[in-house]
């Protein structure tokens, strides 16, 4: 009997070490899975839905619509569709708001390759933050967001011919009938999501005629200095255009001289800019311009000077310096402001190949 109870107090103790040690390694299991879990909620994934927008998530997870446009890196927040996964992060988890995005402005010369080896970042990442689909497409004045690089970096070497730079500075802008806040961003060179904090709005698609938005970080906007390489006048009395083709470059000579330069777009390949003199006959402040694969409502200021060919602002690209369009000359919208007062009707416009 004396036996009997010793084998069962013997199973006894050892049914109890086993028990006692089933939560400890379950917890030390447990550990890198709450982690995980941990890391899996700072970035929940959603998948937009059909007749979804970016303010409706953002209402439903609680999060700053700027907040979700910086984390995906969208560009055009107009622009999301059905199936695109976003990340959702936790409210106030978004790291770009505390350290704005380091930006390099493309120089004459440089290419895609030098850039990331001046700030030590991979090509492969200048390219996904920017969504470039061909390198070789860079472009003079182009501004690229360098990922990874912290603003203290600075490259290897600045080009000599750089005016001082001057500190950033808040403007202001009206909204004007047909404006968008993606418009507005990429006409000052900006982000939606920077207008957004900027202006404390909640919806990007709640904004109206009149309203009077700041633009962060803008500069002094005073006329560029003209270019020592830009090619002499075609004449030396009145006003001129000259649009150069192979330069991409509009110039705006007056009785000889040289008065602003430009980097423009002109025709793609399979629509060639119109080469030859003309003179600008019909000028429109906002305009609707249609053709095959396109319609664009309120193209501002546009300037015809042969049939449907014209100089014009562009709201829809921003890729100057580029063949872009299907024959006209597409410019920065505030450089076509400028050119639009300051050239009247009859005003001569050569383009040359």
């Amino acid at each position: 009997m004396k036996l009997l109870k010793g084998k069962l107090f013997a199973i006894s103790l050892i049914v109890a070490l086993v028990v006692a040690a089933i939560p400890l390694g379950a917890a030390s299991a447990a550990a890198p899975a709450e982690d995980a879990a941990e890391a899996q909620a700072s970035q929940t994934i959603h998948v937009v839905q059909p007749g979804e927008t970016l303010f409706k998530i953002s209402v439903r997870y609680g999060v700053p619509m700027a907040d979700i446009i910086t984390v995906n890196g969208i560009v055009n927040p107009e622009r999301i569709y059905a199936g695109q996964h976003l990340i959702i992060p936790t409210p106030g988890s978004t790291p770009a708001a505390a350290q704005p995005a380091v930006r390099h402005v493309v120089q004459r010369g440089e290419y895609l390759s030098q850039i990331a080896v001046k700030y030590g970042v991979p090509m492969s990442s200048i390219l996904q933050a920017n969504r470039i689909a061909n390198p070789s497409l860079l472009y003079v004045g182009q501004t690229l967001v360098i990922p990874g690089a912290s603003s203290s970096q600075q490259p290897v070497s600045q080009p000599a011919a750089q005016p001082a730079s001057q500190p950033a500075t808040s403007s202001t802008y009206v909204i004007q009938p047909g404006d968008t806040l993606y418009k507005i961003a990429v006409r000052h060179g900006t982000s939606v999501a920077a207008l957004m904090q900027a202006n404390g709005i909640a919806d990007m698609n709640r904004i109206y005629w009149g309203q009077t938005l700041v633009i962060p970080g803008s500069t002094s906007t005073s006329a560029p200095a003209p270019s020592s390489s830009a090619p002499p006048a075609p004449t030396s009395t009145g006003k001129l255009i000259l649009v150069d083709l192979s330069e991409q470059r509009t110039y705006a000579y007056e009785n000889g001289v040289l008065v602003r330069e430009f980097v423009v777009s002109t025709g793609l390949p399979a629509y060639p800019t119109v080469t030859g003199t003309f003179s600008i006959y019909v000028k429109y402040r906002s305009t609707r311009m249609t053709g095959p694969g396109y319609d664009l409502p309120n193209v501002p200021y546009t300037m015809y000077f042969y049939q449907g060919y014209g100089l014009h602002g562009t709201y829809w690209h921003n890729n100057f310096g580029t063949p872009m369009s299907h024959g006209c000359v597409n410019m920065r919208t505030p450089d076509a402001e400028w050119l639009f007062n300051w050239a009247p009707v009859g005003t001569t416009v050569q383009v040359v190949p």
